[in-house]
């Protein structure tokens, strides 16, 4: 049984050697400008996941979507969020499409995890993305504001007004302009 084992922990240790090869040798390639791999687009959001559930705790949104507090949440979004995830005079960024893996474009798709995991998410960042962790920027009250806001952002209230913001021929003033010539 000795050998059998020690045979298991040899394979284990070599399929580690070659992975750690692989990664040591540059064989990863690490352009951000080409398309994710079918492994990635696969397994990596499921990974990502599991890893926010397992470490987010489950703590409870103290802010109900009051008026006041997904406006509060719509600011936040406008002025730290909207250049890579979108907003209403741009739904797809070109900023946020442009990072490796794209941000997800909430105009499209809205968050659809648990509220405790995006506010995981939105304080500490994703590691190997464009996501910052905004703990040291944003307070912890704006932080779980702007969670609110995301929780209901394809079915705002009346009251909560989201208007376009004012921007050079209807495009956000990150995007990219082709044909721009620097004077």
């Amino acid at each position: 049984m000795k050998p059998f084992l020690f045979g298991i922990f040899v394979t284990i240790l070599g399929l580690a050697g070659c992975v750690y090869l692989f990664l040591r040798l540059g064989f990863l390639d690490p352009r951000a400008n080409r398309s994710p791999s079918k492994w990635e687009i696969k397994e990596a959001m499921d990974f990502l996941d599991a890893s926010v559930r397992r470490h987010a705790p489950q703590l409870r949104n103290p802010f109900p979507p009051s008026a006041e507090n997904l406006k509060v949440g719509l600011d936040v979004y406008q002025a730290r969020c909207a250049v890579c995830h979108g907003d209403r005079a741009n739904p797809r960024s070109a900023v946020g499409l442009a990072l490796y893996p794209p941000a997800p474009q909430f105009l499209e798709s809205a968050p659809d995890m648990p509220e405790y995991q995006n506010f995981f998410i939105i304080r500490n960042g994703i590691r190997w993305t464009g996501m910052p962790g905004w703990r040291n920027v944003l307070s912890e009250n704006e932080i779980w504001q702007l969670t609110t806001f995301l929780t209901h952002i394809d079915h705002l209230p009346p009251d909560v007004e989201w208007n376009p913001a004012p921007s050079l021929s209807g495009q956000h003033p990150m995007a990219k302009t082709e044909g721009v010539k620097p004077q």
